[in-house]
């Protein structure tokens, strides 16, 4: 088997994909404009796939209250500091600083516009 996509329920998945395509190098794969107005974004190599979608009759969570390490998009980049600050002016809301992890990889959380957080990882050696 192989993982095809993980799933996240939001309240604006339109915006949402907009912004993940114009800042995190996202590519859409598949866009629905109806309920429940999904769409399935890529990463730029086409390795992995993120589906964002507004169904009414699961709730969206309130992903402000949901700690950066219980859930957590990761993306994989060579400028730790220039994505960071990138990402801080397109809106994105700094949790915390860049940190270093004992295998010397960086590590850094984001919350998006929605809440969401974003991990930026610089690895020492790529585990993918």
């Amino acid at each position: 088997m192989k993982l095809e996509h993980v799933a996240i329920n939001v309240a604006d998945p339109k915006a949402m994909a907009d912004w993940y395509v114009k800042n995190l190098d996202m590519q859409v794969v598949r866009s629905v404009d109806q309920p429940p107005y999904m769409t399935f974004l890529a990463d730029k190599n086409g390795e992995s796939m993120i589906e964002i979608y507004h169904n009414t009759d699961a709730g969206v969570p309130d992903y402000s209250q949901i700690h950066a390490q219980n859930l957590h998009f990761a993306f994989s980049v060579e400028d730790m500091e220039g994505t960071r600050q990138r990402l801080i002016e397109a809106g994105a809301t700094p949790e915390g600083e860049v940190t270093p992890t004992p295998a010397g990889d960086q590590l850094a959380f984001l919350r998006d516009p929605w809440n969401v957080t974003v991990q930026l990882v610089k690895r020492q050696t790529p585990m993918l």
